[in-house]
């Protein structure tokens, strides 16, 4: 479904131990919003829905919902920590426009 860098598996497991519980569960979804139309939205839950996909990756258990599915097919999710800014970063194949920030897209 999406490959998750080592990078972005150290910044959320540093974020699922500071807030949240080590059971967590990371929803990936897109949702309508942003400069070119959809935008990424992470957010950590305690239980996923039952038509939820689920996969874990370097012991972080995603789900994401099936419309979302739609748009994150060969994602890529990266984390900067450098001088040019600080975040996830999101390498979209479906993507066919996005904004400068690179938080929000087209398809």
């Amino acid at each position: 479904m999406i490959t998750v860098t080592d990078n972005a598996i150290k910044q959320l497991e540093k974020v699922r131990a500071d807030s949240h519980s080590p059971d967590s569960i990371l929803r990936v979804a897109v949702i309508g919003g942003g400069c070119s139309g959809m935008s990424y939205k992470l957010d950590f839950v305690e239980t996923e829905e039952s038509a939820d996909i689920t996969f874990e990756r370097g012991g972080i258990k995603f789900c994401i919902d099936p419309k979302s599915s739609l748009f994150l097919k060969g994602l890529e999710m990266d984390f900067s920590g450098g001088l040019n800014g600080k975040g996830f970063i999101f390498n979209n194949p479906n993507a066919t426009k996005s904004c400068g920030c690179g938080l929000s897209f087209s398809a």
